[in-house]
């Protein structure tokens, strides 16, 4: 079996014994990087002088008997927006093409510590700010299943490169979806955190109440070790949750059994407008649950369906703040046609920033505008305070909620970008969950009949990661849709 074909945790525990070295590793990925990636561009920069320094200096550890990390040598890719003293760190945005960051995000420095390989920076939507990876302002990303279709987004650039075999596991975030639903279009799993439970120090602000870091990997057992690493209190982050109040667990222990006496909550309405193939996936993975002894309880979520307008209230509020740093002055892109410093502030954004990324600044300084914030801002935030409640009471009858990630599976390149509006209601099953802060999953659990994946969200209670993951791993123990590969 090549070395390509080894999860990640399969991976660590060769290097680690000495069957694999770490360097091997990386020069036989950067052999696919170069074979693959112009095709897919999966990423934006790679750093290959780099990583083969860093695996070179694992198996030296390991050849002299020293202990090293619990991800030992295993190569991995970051999103571009998280920030890295290596390399560029550009969001995907034109406006920040050449920063370079002076310090490491906090995943950053928790990936190095247990002595991992990054392989360089993954392509996104600029800024995190889309559903498809087609707003990026530096390069298209494509779905390794069918080059013609999008990856999904905006962690669109990590998802491809785990489903391609173009690096061994990724760091994504999601401030709506952005990890679940490119997993769930990649045909990988992926997992967005409880808000909190992974510090944001570091990653380029989006919107701040919403944004989380996690994993994207080839299946559950991954998630559960790089959870193990990323997983924890910063106190630079003043939104990271202390160990007091919820410590993070060791997300292996106990992964492989099962939940007895498992309570699964549905939606009905949920379905409605969902492609008849996504559907029959999603019923049939219910159905393996119910053969494994689980319990169907259907519930009420009366304001889920308001889930999509309340989250584009207060995301392009959030953003719109976050990026008025962005002048042409402090850092950034800086237009070479101004006259006067109004000029440098309007004409650096207007040259810099993409077109969505534009929509939604003015849409959220709309919202946030004397006379409107009450309308509005006011309201949304109201509106998230229900939604939460809706999923407290759901989880005080069950363990889990399931429905789908997305209405369909990845639809073509240029099919959306005509009609905001289609795109935004692409998310509309994940958004919910980042505006109650609760954590979610997605694993693969089919195919349509285009060949593309189909994605299974999981959903629980706050800082029940360990419990998500040992329920995503017993449908994932009953099936092999996770070990499947695109036909590069």
């Amino acid at each position: 079996m090549s070395m390509l074909e080894l999860t990640a945790k399969q991976l660590r525990d060769e290097i680690a014994a000495g069957r694999i070295k770490s360097a091997d590793a990386v020069t036989e990925v950067f052999t696919r990087i170069e074979i693959y990636d112009p095709t897919v561009g999966a990423y934006i920069t790679t750093f290959k002088e780099d990583a083969l320094r860093s695996a070179h200096a694992v198996d030296a550890k390991i050849a002299a008997g020293h202990s090293v990390g619990s991800l030992a040598g295993v190569p991995i890719a970051v999103k571009d927006n998280l920030c890295m003293r290596t390399g560029p760190t550009t969001c995907a945005s034109k406006i920040l093409a050449n920063f370079h960051s002076p310090y490491d995000a906090h995943v950053i420095e928790k990936l190095t510590d247990a002595d991992a390989v990054i392989l360089g920076k993954t392509n996104l939507d600029e800024f995190a700010m889309g559903s498809s990876t087609e707003n990026s302002g530096l390069k298209q990303t494509v779905n390794p299943w069918d080059i013609t279709r999008v990856p999904g987004g905006s962690s669109g650039g990590s998802a491809a490169a785990i489903a391609a075999r173009l690096c061994w596991a990724a760091l994504g975030s999601d401030t709506g979806g952005s990890i679940r639903q490119p997993a769930s279009f990649c045909g990988v799993t992926g997992l967005k955190p409880t808000y909190g439970r992974v510090s944001r120090y570091g990653l380029v602000a989006y919107g701040s109440s919403l944004d989380q870091i996690g994993p994207l990997t080839r299946d559950v057992a991954d998630t559960a070790l790089l959870m193990n690493v990323i997983a924890g209190h910063d106190p630079r982050d003043s939104t990271s949750v202390s160990e007091d109040r919820a410590p993070a667990p060791d997300f292996l222990a106990g992964l492989e059994k099962p939940i007895q006496g498992l309570k699964i909550a549905i939606v009905p309405h949920l379905n409605e407008g969902v492609d008849a193939q996504v559907a029959d996936a999603i019923t049939a993975a219910l159905r393996i649950y119910k053969d494994m002894g689980a319990e169907l309880i259907e519930v009420r979520m009366p304001h889920f369906d308001y889930a999509i307008a309340c989250y584009y209230v207060i995301a392009t509020a959030e953003a719109s703040s976050n990026l008025a740093r962005y002048d042409g002055v402090h850092y950034g892109h800086r237009t070479d046609h101004a006259d006067d410093y109004v000029h440098v502030y309007s004409r650096s954004r207007a040259e810099g920033f993409g077109d969505e990324v534009k929509r939604r600044i003015m849409l959220g300084t709309y919202a946030l505008s004397s006379g409107y914030y009450d309308a509005y801002y006011l309201k949304a935030l109201k509106v998230r305070n229900l939604i939460r409640q809706d999923f407290t009471r759901a989880f005080e009858q069950a363990d889990c909620l399931i429905m789908p990630v997305s209405p369909t599976t990845a639809f073509k390149i240029g099919e959306k970008t005509a009609d905001p509006l289609q795109m935004y209601l692409a998310d509309v099953y994940t958004i919910a969950a980042n505006l109650a802060g609760v954590p979610g999953i997605s694993i693969p659990c089919g195919f349509d009949k285009a060949g593309l994946p189909i994605g299974l969200q999981i959903l629980s209670g706050p800082f029940t990661e360990d419990r998500l993951l040992r329920i995503a791993r017993m449908y994932e123990k009953q099936t092999d849709w996770h070990t499947r590969q695109p036909p590069l």
